[in-house]
């Protein structure tokens, strides 16, 4: 019983995550970079930019997030270990 109860959870949890993670068309991140829409093509055919087919290409705004972190050209502070 539980169990069960803490699967819900879980299960509710990643979809709430997902409906709050909006999904953007190939256009809108194209403006979103000021970039042409070949170009975000070019991004997800080379694996740089994580695309979903949904009829058409949609581009998850958490990953656009993240590619634009890992393009960035400022520098990033390491640790010195």
């Amino acid at each position: 019983m539980v169990l069960s109860v803490v699967i819900k959870c879980f299960i509710l949890n990643d979809f709430y995550k997902m409906v709050e993670d909006k999904l953007l068309t190939i256009k809108e991140v194209a403006e979103i970079l000021r970039v042409s829409e070949r170009s975000v093509n070019r991004y997800i055919e080379a694996g740089r930019l994580r695309a979903s087919r949904i009829g058409q290409w949609r581009i998850k705004q958490s990953d656009l997030e993240k590619f634009l972190k890992e393009n960035s050209n400022i520098k990033k502070i390491r640790k010195n270990n």
